[in-house]
């Protein structure tokens, strides 16, 4: 009977995300009562937004891809662990026995959650529900116990669910996404930490006047300081870095600039395609609850990638993490399949920095140097699920990858329920200064507003 389930699950999300979003979005316009006319219209323009954005995420997946192995064998660079990216990991994780187990757990949890009014968030991106399952096979795996992986993807949902909320004001002030609250864990968690990281860089002389956005970036350099410039100009800075000639150079300078302009038209029209499910969820509200708030809609980390100061920090990153990931002792990983996706964590950092590029690519340092540490540690407890699931994979070495088996949650996760005393002794120190920052934010917030 399990199999049957896991069966049906693994055909369900074969679909992919740019199918499933659609199919949700058009089922909740039709439950809240939304003209059927409308109702296609809006689930296919976002569809259409999320393969613009998608198509954008290959490109510069394979311009920065190809231009980062070649950068690679130019530097001689030879590492034992393989970085596979974020892909194969989110196959495995629905692959995974836990996997039908966690999606109606998930919903059922924000149900309840939404109910006792402890989220605002509405948590329609199924297809992310990956992380939560990710993170409930690891647990499972390095301990053997069933009923842990479950609670630990439970807890897991719960905790991004309240970061989602947590930053959902910045998100829709600084990243312009009305109504909109981002719950991906890769990326959630880093928020955190950036606004952890601004708060030290506040107190360090000479970095607290240093500020860089693209909009004073462009009021300074004019056509030179617009986005698809700054991407231009750094792609040709990797080409140059990577070796190629003068015609590769240019080549991969025009693709960077292109996906600096692209992508935020295409975030643009996803978010066109949500405005009608977001006016009928703001009128259900005022029925039914007429003393509450708006809720958010739960999306992809995906639509704020559209920002020019996320895409910006992260081209900086992408040498950075190759250059640390050859210095730093002990690192086993090389950084090819999740270089190119830096800008999933950093997204949060950027956002915890009100897009100042500046503090946001020294905070994204330490973040790449944890990752890059905690990828190699746990390369053998993915590799081991890998192999218990008969996963085909095209190395007879270890496997992991930089953004999501680098993702300390995951590791912190993993040893808490293997028993790891310095990891029991973390939970209730990051309890309180998360609690600390919270109410750091809530103020500068107000303050600002």
């Amino acid at each position: 009977m399990a199999d049957k389930i896991l069966e049906v699950v693994q055909y369900i999300l074969g679909f992919g995300p740019t199918v499933m979003l659609p199919l949700v979005i058009f089922i909740m316009a039709i439950c809240l009562r939304v003209k059927v006319g409308r109702a296609i219209r809006s689930s296919l323009t976002i569809g259409m937004g999320f393969v613009g954005i998608f198509v954008i995420f290959d490109l510069l997946g394979t311009s920065l891809g190809s231009a980062t192995k070649d950068l690679v064998e130019h530097a001689g660079i030879n590492l034992p662990i393989i970085d596979l990216g974020w892909p194969p990991l989110a196959a495995i994780a629905w692959a995974s026995p836990i996997a039908p187990f966690v999606i109606p757990m998930t919903i059922i949890i924000n149900i309840v959650m939404l109910t006792a009014n402890w989220t605002k968030t509405v948590d329609i991106d199924l297809w992310n529900f990956w992380h939560f399952t990710f993170v409930g096979a690891l647990v499972y795996s390095s301990t053997g116990n069933f009923m842990y992986g479950l609670l630990i993807a439970g807890i897991t949902s719960v905790i991004t669910f309240i970061l989602a909320d947590w930053c959902a004001p910045m998100v829709q002030k600084y990243f312009e996404l009305p109504g909109i609250s981002l719950p991906t864990l890769s990326s959630a968690i880093f928020f955190p930490i950036g606004v952890l990281g601004n708060l030290i860089l506040d107190k360090v002389p000479g970095l607290q006047k240093l500020h860089a956005d693209p909009e004073t970036i462009q009021k300074r350099f004019g056509v030179f300081g617009e986005p698809m410039m700054i991407g231009f100009v750094i792609g040709g800075a990797i080409g140059v870095a990577a070796g190629y000639d003068i015609k590769s150079i240019l080549g991969l300078a025009i693709n960077l600039g292109a996906v600096m302009l692209i992508m935020p038209r295409m975030v643009k029209l996803l978010m066109e395609g949500l405005l009608p499910l977001s006016d009928a969820v703001k009128q259900f509200l005022r029925k039914k609850y007429p003393n509450r708030k708006d809720l958010y809609i739960g999306l992809d980390i995906a639509v704020a990638v559209g920002h020019p100061s996320v895409l910006s920090t992260a081209l900086l990153l992408i040498p950075v993490g190759l250059l640390l990931a050859i210095i730093l002792p002990g690192n086993r990983l090389l950084p090819l399949g999740d270089l190119t996706n830096i800008w999933v964590p950093i997204s949060m950092v950027v956002l915890a920095c009100r897009g100042n590029i500046v503090r946001s690519f020294i905070i994204g340092i330490p973040c790449l140097i944890v990752n890059l540490y905690v990828a190699s540690a746990i390369a053998p407890v993915i590799t081991n699920i890998a192999r218990s699931i008969n996963f085909p994979v095209k190395t007879d070495g270890e496997f992991s990858s930089l953004l999501d088996g680098g993702n300390p949650y995951r590791f912190w996760a993993v040893k808490v329920f293997e028993g790891n005393y310095i990891a029991l002794a973390l939970i209730p120190i990051i309890f309180v200064l998360c609690l600390v920052l919270y109410k750091h934010t809530q103020k500068s917030w107000n303050t600002e507003d």
